[in-house]
């Protein structure tokens, strides 16, 4: 690790979703991660095709959409450095839920599943150390289902909001969605997401254009957020 320090994966191990990992674990993933650089518009990988990598962003950002049953392009996130993304890969190869694009240059450094087993292989007494890993990371996703699930609708909105407006791209607190494609991120129908805006929009929290929405009180809709019921 100490020839390493200076390089953007330890970064990106050290504080992202490996940083629980033994030292000795954490070594190797730094060893098996390859660097990927990409265009302003050039794709990761596509929905669909087959997927055995965990990516970790380095510098830049990319875009997570998917096409919808009519065709229709969705925008459902955009993540920054120090994101990782595509853990379940790592541990059980399958296809892709979403298409990746890079919006702007961006760095990505990957660790494919197959590196993986054959460096366990090797090291047999890492696997306890992934195993472990596995299960925390399935305990953290258990718990952004339940959010999903139990979190009253304003709550999860406004967290989503404030998420997309921290690192979309667009000017700052302005998301570039319909009311539509809200209502899919959150779970929830579209005609219960415009409710919920026409509240916040009257009690002068947001503004609402034509596939946008922007943000007028972002200290109310933290408040909102972080609440435990509404």
């Amino acid at each position: 690790m100490a020839l390493l320090k200076t390089t953007p994966v330890e970064k990106l191990i050290e504080n992202g979703f490996l940083s629980p990992a033994s030292d000795a674990l954490k070594d190797l993933m730094i060893e098996l991660a390859v660097e990927s650089v990409l265009a302003k518009g050039e794709v990761l990988f596509e929905q669909d095709d087959p997927g055995e990598t965990l990516y970790a962003i380095a510098s830049g950002a990319l875009e997570f959409s998917l096409l919808s049953s009519d065709g229709r392009k969705l925008s459902l996130d955009v993540m920054r450095e120090g994101a990782i993304f595509g853990e379940i890969a790592l541990f059980d190869p399958g296809p892709r839920t979403a298409t990746v694009t890079a919006t702007e240059p961006s760095s990505v450094w990957g660790i494919k599943n197959t590196d993986v087993l054959s460096a366990l292989r090797i090291r047999p007494e890492l696997g306890v150390d992934m195993i472990q890993l596995a299960g925390r990371r399935m305990r953290w996703m258990g718990q952004q289902l339940q959010d999903q699930v139990f979190l009253p609708l304003p709550i999860r909105l406004a967290q989503k909001i404030l998420y997309l407006a921290g690192g979309n791209g667009t000017a700052e607190d302005t998301v570039k969605l319909s009311q539509s494609e809200l209502a899919e991120f959150v779970g929830a129908t579209r005609e219960s997401v415009s409710k919920t805006l026409a509240v916040w929009k009257r009690d002068g929290i947001i503004d609402l254009g034509r596939g946008t929405l922007r943000i007028l009180k972002k200290e109310n809709l933290k408040k909102i957020a972080a609440s435990k019921t509404i």
